[in-house]
């Protein structure tokens, strides 16, 4: 399967991991020779209650057996979208009450960037240096590492960035600011958080000055860093949300958030402002709905910062400089890529699964299922340590 694989699918990069998976179930992945591995990734945070979780797998067949794609995004009221979107804005402040849904983060990027044009009527878009926020031309050009862009140029006009966590930079947030996009915690850049409650203040300034703010959640969103979203950790309530990843327990998603009043200029002037064949699809509707309830429900949001204390206490290795991010969103800082590449190789031997975060190569991403156990926590750090004090042995 390895070679057809390589052969007849397109490849992201020249060294693909290329895992055979036989099937998967809660915290763990089994190859086709069914070795067991602990994952600790969630497909990149995307399968935020773990993998064949019941009552998604459930949710899905339900509505299979009721109808699957039948219109366009925005024309039928289908049930699983509309109960899910009136369930997340109950759960959101009260100027976030109206939810696009697309198929993807990109996409959702794609709608949030149209959208603060369309209500500013300002074209200049701001972003971060190594911010991450999808790779379709859009996302692409708010995208803050040139090396994966400058192949692709040119990009979308009047985008310009600042340094996440500088505060001198917001003077660049000017009355020819469409918006600023921001994630609430930077993911890429190596899951920094925000300080001196920089989102706040990149708040106060778009208020200034007529600019709207984006927040990216999708990586720190439903539950991961201690709350529903990571925005509500840092005391701001930005103008557009976007999600995607982990709000439907591992099924293709994404949604834009914000106000009714801005929300509604995409129907009109012109109309279909924003259109998508597949988004609110009612099977991934219908998987982002019993997602969400069962995150609200068992509060996995609270028992994220929980289990984090536990990796914290772990995770106490000379091969570690420090361990970054909240919640269940954390990454392993080492001195540098070579020792990081070395760890997660050797821990996918031993059956542990971690990967590597997009821009910053000391980083190990630990990013596992909600649902994950302490018991299994306790497992995966031992295999980590054991990886470790291998290579420390080595050298």
């Amino acid at each position: 399967m390895k070679e057809d694989f390589l052969k007849y699918q397109a490849q992201t990069s020249p060294y693909p991991l290329g895992m055979e998976v036989s099937h998967a179930i809660g915290s763990y992945i089994y190859d086709t020779n069914n070795k067991k591995y602990l994952d600790f990734v969630a497909g990149v945070s995307a399968c935020s209650l773990g993998h064949q979780h019941p009552r998604v797998n459930q949710a899905i067949i339900d509505q299979l057996n009721k109808y699957s794609h039948v219109m366009v995004y925005g024309e039928y009221a289908q049930h699983p979208a509309v109960a899910y979107c009136k369930l997340l804005v109950e759960n959101l402040p009260p100027s976030l009450n109206k939810i696009y849904l697309v198929n993807s983060g990109t996409e959702a990027c794609e709608g949030a960037l149209k959208l603060v044009r369309r209500v500013t009527g300002r074209s200049q878009l701001i972003s971060c240096h190594n911010a991450y926020h999808g790779n379709t031309m859009g996302s692409m050009s708010v995208m803050g590492f040139e090396e994966r862009k400058q192949i692709f140029r040119p990009l979308i006009p009047d985008v310009d960035f600042i340094t996440f966590n500088n505060e001198a930079d917001l003077a660049k947030i000017t009355t020819k600011t469409a918006g600023i996009i921001l994630e609430s915690i930077q993911g890429g850049a190596g899951f920094i958080e925000p300080q001196n409650d920089f989102l706040a203040k990149v708040k106060k300034r778009c208020e200034e000055v007529g600019a709207l703010m984006i927040v990216d959640e999708i990586q720190p969103g439903f539950g991961r860093t201690g709350k529903l979203f990571g925005f509500e950790n840092y005391n701001v309530v930005p103008d557009v949300v976007i999600i995607g990843k982990g709000m439907a327990g591992g099924m293709p998603v994404g949604g834009f958030i914000a106000n009714e009043k801005h929300m509604d200029l995409l129907s009109h002037d012109p109309k279909l402002g924003h259109i998508t064949t597949f988004g609110g699809h009612p099977v991934i509707a219908a998987a982002s709905l019993a997602t969400l309830e069962e995150v609200l429900e068992k509060d996995y949001a609270k028992q994220a910062l929980q289990k984090e204390k536990i990796f914290r206490a772990l995770l106490v290795h000379p091969l570690i400089e420090e361990i970054r991010g909240r919640g269940l969103m954390l990454a392993a800082m080492t001195k540098d890529p070579e020792i990081t590449n070395k760890v997660i190789f050797k821990c996918q031997e031993k059956g542990l699964i971690l990967f590597w975060l997009l821009f910053e190569g000391c980083a190990i991403r630990i990013t596992p299922p909600l649902t994950i156990s302490e018991e299994e926590i306790r497992e995966g750090c031992a295999i980590i340590l054991e990886a470790m004090n291998e290579i420390q042995n080595e050298d």
